[in-house]
């Protein structure tokens, strides 16, 4: 499995633009995903760069943390400035919303995320295709100031856009500075402070992240100038809400809206395999995922350390005037080439 696996991420790598002379730094955590370590400081090798692997105590955040936890990287400033000076991070550790990933990605470092299992980063590898249309729909989004989503069981809701930025993954970290997730394909936008009215209604079989689970009947979210105010529903809205109501107002807040890009993407792989992240929810082509909490991915301010992504589809998405999907079949159009939008610090 470790040669299978070395082989699986030397493409990775090199679709990450990895040249011979580049520094490789593989970050984990607790010991997990050792064999990963391994196998991506072997494939890096390979590939003519250099590599060292780093392994530091699992750092759980205090409180009841619902979806993300504390780095161990927050109490390891020497180590943020070790790989603010290497050209690729591996982060097996997961550190999306984390301020030292953030950090780290500012100096220029490319950021390449992977903590899913072997058969999920085979399937949804990336594709040429995906890149070109992960940028188009950054950019469309960039250029955009309203989105709206709707559906048959009752979503219609309202994003307001301009001051936060668009982000796109299609599983490579091949530009300086840029994060992504190995192998994902989406595209998401955060909206302005406050730029969130309307109502968001899962249907039965849309999915729960990151608790991993399919909804079992109908939960509807109320949302009010950016923030949830009501969650209706049976036992799915209950759990909702209890585990919303553990934190902050902030917990409450809507955050990114954006859509999946992979053909190759499996609704059911949540029963297949449970032990994943759920990418394929989150880049199923068509799908459209609305999520809840932190936004600091996109610029902006919130926090929270709970944070639900919640991939839906037969929903219908439309940025400004234009159609991208309709009623869960993407029809997408856009310039990956256009130049994205100033967004105010």
């Amino acid at each position: 499995m470790s040669c299978e696996l070395a082989d699986l991420f030397a493409r990775a790598l090199q679709a990450s633009a990895l040249a011979p002379g580049e520094t490789v730094a593989v970050y984990s955590e607790g010991s997990v995903r050792r064999s990963y370590s391994d196998a991506f400081a072997a494939a890096a090798e390979r590939c003519g760069a250099t590599a060292f692997a780093v392994d530091v105590p699992h750092a759980p955040r205090p409180g009841p943390a619902a979806s993300s936890e504390m780095s161990g990287l927050a109490d390891r400033p020497a180590l943020v400035e070790a790989f603010k000076s290497c050209d690729l991070l591996v982060d097996l550790a997961l550190l999306l919303f984390r301020p030292e990933k953030l950090a780290i990605q500012a100096s220029g470092t490319r950021i390449l995320t992977c903590v899913e299992p072997p058969d999920t980063l085979e399937r949804l590898f990336p594709r040429p295709q995906y890149r070109e249309e992960a940028r188009a729909g950054q950019a469309l989004l960039n250029g955009a100031e309203r989105l709206v989503v709707r559906s048959d069981n009752g979503t219609d809701v309202v994003y307001e856009l301009g001051t936060r930025s668009a982000m796109c993954q299609y599983g490579q970290a091949d530009e300086p500075g840029r994060w992504d997730h190995f192998a994902s394909a989406f595209v998401a936008t955060a909206p302005n402070a406050g730029g969130v009215n309307g109502q968001v209604v899962l249907e039965v079989g849309d999915i729960v992240l990151p608790t991993l689970h399919y909804v079992r009947d109908p939960v509807r979210f109320i949302i009010e100038n950016g923030y949830i105010v009501d969650v209706g529903g049976g036992v799915d809205a209950m759990l909702l809400r209890d585990q919303m109501s553990r934190f902050d107002k902030d917990a409450r807040a809507v955050s990114h809206i954006g859509w999946g890009l992979h053909e190759f993407a499996r609704w059911d792989a949540l029963r297949i395999d449970p032990h994943q992240v759920g990418l394929d929810a989150r880049s199923f082509r068509g799908c459209v995922m609305f999520s809840t909490g932190p936004d600091t991915e996109f610029g902006g301010t919130n926090t929270s350390a709970c944070h639900f992504d919640m991939p839906m589809r037969n929903c219908s998405l439309w940025v400004d005037d234009e159609l991208v999907v309709d009623k869960g079949e993407l029809v997408q159009k856009g310039d990956p080439e256009a130049p994205p939008r100033e967004i105010a610090p």
